[in-house]
């Protein structure tokens, strides 16, 4: 629960996506859904997390899933709550929720990354114990400039 404002936390299911996407380009107040595509949510919704208020209605998400490639990492790839649950605890119960689940398989750093112009992304990432880097340039390619997070568990 968080400030007076119940909500339930649940695994996600690929049928979430389309409730997900639709929100997500108003939530960040600039077009963000290129970032999250389809893909994310049918292959790794067991470690990816949904908010809903009561009646359903969706508060907040993490897509996030335990690196394949690196056994010891696990990674955040987008998360969000609906703007009038921001500065509620719902942020920090979703990243505990899902640290809690990379501890419970083995994983010993989650990592996350961002534009370096989301200022909140970088201020709450830090709140939360995150390194946060200096901006890499063209990290995600040309002018894709971007700051990365890590996490030790």
């Amino acid at each position: 629960m968080n400030a007076g404002l119940p909500h339930t936390v649940r695994t996600a299911r690929p049928e979430d996506y389309d409730t997900v996407i639709a929100v997500v380009d108003a939530w960040w107040g600039r077009p963000a859904a290129r970032d999250l595509t389809r893909v994310f949510v049918d292959h790794f919704y067991e470690t990816s997390l949904i908010a809903e208020e009561p009646g359903g209605a969706l508060a907040g998400f993490l897509i996030g899933f335990l690196s394949p490639s690196e056994s010891s990492q696990a990674y955040v790839h987008f998360a969000g709550v609906a703007p009038h649950l921001r500065r509620s605890g719902l942020a920090r119960e979703l990243y505990e929720r899902f640290f809690a689940r990379a501890r419970e398989e083995g994983r010993t750093v989650v990592k996350a990354l961002t534009s370096p112009v989301n200022e909140r992304s970088i201020a709450f990432h830090a709140a939360l114990g995150f390194e946060v880097s200096e901006p890499l340039p063209d990290y995600d390619g040309p002018s894709l400039d971007r700051v990365t997070f890590r996490k030790r568990l």
